[in-house]
């Protein structure tokens, strides 16, 4: 399993994966962890048309991600791994499935979210989950784009929720 990068995004594929992550990080798979949009024809063809032509694209359930990953069923391909929330993340880590590095992008404000940075904003519930992933020795960072400075996310979270 070859996993270069992990994206917390609420977009999934959008300009910011497609454009600057993709070929920053030479990813050759493109991994979308969604349960909905892997039911939803018309979401994952538009997740295909963000996705670059000479990147692969797959829109899974968790679970049967992580069992792809467990089975070494990309090869040596160069994987990065998208979700809209932490939650999907935590899930994979607790199917065994190893991250190094998490990189939060897009977290967008809601009524009951602490802004961290301009592009993200989390709950209780979420800084919770990026805690127990952090608990598992996964670094947490939060990057717009790989042109800015990343920043530790849990500074960020133990800085501004108390």
């Amino acid at each position: 399993m070859n996993i270069v990068g992990a994206r917390v995004d609420e977009r999934l594929v959008h300009g910011q994966v497609a454009n600057l992550w993709t070929p920053q990080l030479q990813v050759e798979r493109i991994i979308v962890l969604d349960e909905k949009a892997a039911e939803d024809d018309i979401q994952k063809s538009g997740l295909r048309m963000a996705t670059p032509m000479s990147t692969k694209l797959s829109v899974l359930p968790t679970e049967v991600a992580a069992d792809h990953l467990k089975k070494n069923r990309y090869g040596k391909q160069r994987l990065f791994l998208v979700a809209k929330k932490p939650d999907k993340f935590l899930d994979l880590l607790n199917m065994g499935i190893k991250l190094d590095t998490i990189n939060v992008g897009n977290m967008s404000k809601q009524d009951d979210t602490t802004e961290l940075t301009k592009q993200v904003n989390i709950n209780e519930h979420e800084a919770d989950v990026f805690r127990q992933i952090s608990e598992k020795g996964v670094h947490l960072i939060a990057q717009l784009n790989p042109s800015v400075e990343s920043r530790d996310l849990m500074k960020l979270i133990n800085e501004k929720m108390k």
